[in-house]
């Protein structure tokens, strides 16, 4: 018998079977009618929220306010909703699943937010490194005591220099507004178009103007480097998180990474000796090819939750991987893989699920518990690069993608639905033990 911590693994395969059978239980006990859209076969299909995490497996909150260091002059009751949404979204299992798209844009929109309010008393968009260190770990402290991970810190690389200034020349509110034009990057940024920003970068070049001025400190000398740029677009972030409130903010702030957390692929891809080896001849065996491909794309589906245009970049990053090494034949095709196929698979027909590509929150209410928007109906073809291929983004949609995820049929849907959290809730309770 192995044990792994002290933990025998026939005591985990019990839980896993116990939680399974206990989700599964609450799921069929509920009304069908208080869990499903209405879905009909003549009506359009609507999104569909599973239901994730039943009690007793809902966030844990203790009612009780954590020991914080009492050095922190952040004012944590400014963004008391935001924090919310933001445990809620790094909720403790989920958090590393959820990191790249859900979570770690939340948490950093959420310290952006309360710097922003900060500024608003203290008239500077920064906090000292001593001053920064006890307010991050505050603020995972009180996180950590709303339900979320732990480890947020080290899942998101978020550092107590993220806080300061870094190496932008200009902090004080008044300098910032003296600098640069206020109003017309107000009314670029104030409302974001979250379906065509991505696209237009409306917001994004006026952020990139104004991070340029501060950063030359109001000056006409040659444009500073990137990293100082870079520091100086979190500068104005802050400031349009003084400007807006807390819930404006946010959504502006979740809108912004989201058009950059869509024009990458998050995984990470092992090495390809074994698959390169079965599908590099013109005339390789079609059953041996077709077994590698899927074992490699199996420890792909191991890593997160990904976008669906994620999915598409995904798809095109490893294509061009393979055609690198001599994998000429449309390995997609012949295979039959599809692009939920790089998602984090769950349900009981191992489904992948892609979510939406525009901005979303992981949901919790008493009764369903912990749920987000998760598409596991879609079976589009995962695209073969051509010579031409351009990353995935809202500017190119050359193949259609729901922006929000819907059930394509009541039976289908809701099935698939009312497995998904049974059997993921489990599976990722019983690795975190054995972890």
């Amino acid at each position: 018998m192995r044990v792994q911590d002290g933990v025998p693994s026939s005591l985990i395969l019990q839980l896993f079977l116990l939680l399974f059978l206990l989700c599964l239980y609450r799921s069929h006990s509920i009304p069908l009618n208080a869990m499903a859209p209405d879905i009909s076969p003549t009506a359009d299909p609507q999104p569909f929220l599973p239901l994730l995490a039943p009690s007793p497996l809902t966030p844990f909150t203790t009612g009780i306010l954590p020991t914080l260091s009492g050095l922190c002059r952040l004012n944590f009751s400014a963004a008391e909703s935001i924090m919310m949404v933001t445990a809620t979204d790094c909720w403790a299992s989920f958090a590393p699943y959820l990191a790249n798209v859900v979570c770690c844009p939340q948490f950093d929109a959420t310290l952006m937010i309360l710097l922003g309010q900060y500024s608003k008393s203290s008239g500077v968009l920064n906090l000292n490194a001593t001053n920064a260190s006890h307010c991050l770990s505050d603020f995972e402290k009180i996180l950590e005591s709303q339900g979320a991970n732990s480890n947020l810190r080290k899942i998101c690389s978020i550092h107590p220099a993220n806080l300061t200034e870094a190496s932008c020349p200009v902090v004080d509110v008044n300098k910032f507004e003296s600098i640069v034009d206020s109003s017309k990057l107000l009314a670029a940024c104030g409302k974001l178009d979250h379906v065509n920003e991505c696209c237009h970068q409306v917001c994004q070049n006026a952020i990139l103007d104004a991070a340029n001025k501060i950063a030359m400190n109001g000056t006409s000398r040659t444009l500073p480097v990137n990293s100082t740029v870079d520091d100086c677009k979190n500068i104005v972030f802050r400031w349009l998180a003084n400007k807006l409130d807390p819930s404006s903010a946010n959504g502006v702030l979740r809108g912004l990474s989201n058009c950059k957390v869509n024009r990458v692929c998050p995984l990470v891809f092992p090495e390809m000796k074994n698959l390169t080896a079965e599908c590099g001849h013109t005339r390789s065996n079609q059953t041996s090819c077709c077994k590698a491909v899927e074992s490699y794309v199996a420890h792909l589906q191991e890593q997160s939750f990904i976008t669906n245009l994620q999915a598409l970049n995904c798809a095109a990053s490893l294509g061009m991987r393979l055609q690198k090494a001599n994998v000429t034949q449309n390995v997609y095709d012949l295979c039959h893989i599809n692009l939920k196929d790089f998602s984090l698979q769950v349900g009981s027909q191992e489904s992948g699920c892609l979510l939406p590509s525009l901005p979303s929150d992981v949901t919790y209410d008493k009764t369903s518990g912990i749920g987000f928007i998760c598409d596991l109906n879609d079976s589009i073809e995962a695209a073969w690069p051509s010579a031409s291929f351009v990353p995935a983004g809202s500017c190119n949609q050359t193949t259609k993608l729901p922006a929000l995820p819907a059930a394509t049929s009541a039976q289908s849907g809701l099935y698939m639905d009312l497995m998904f959290p049974c059997l993921v809730i489990s599976f990722m309770t019983a690795l975190n033990l054995l972890a």
